[in-house]
């Protein structure tokens, strides 16, 4: 079992051990906790490499906020 320390979970890095649709590397980006600060839920998102940075330019498949 990975020890983590809730204080340093938000924007952590993680690695999947059996990655999915090439979801391999992965980014801890929200973290919801409750009165007595224990973590209750964290929202992961994917980083997928090897893309062309020119690809973002496409507005039909990527949206700048």
């Amino acid at each position: 079992m990975n020890r983590v320390a809730p204080c340093k979970l938000l924007l952590s890095r993680w690695t999947a051990a059996h990655p999915l649709h090439r979801e391999k590397h992965l980014l801890v980006t929200e973290m919801s906790c409750n009165e007595e600060s224990h973590v209750l839920d964290i929202q992961l998102q994917a980083v997928l490499s090897r893309l062309e940075w020119q690809a973002l330019k496409d507005d039909r498949q990527y949206l700048y906020k």
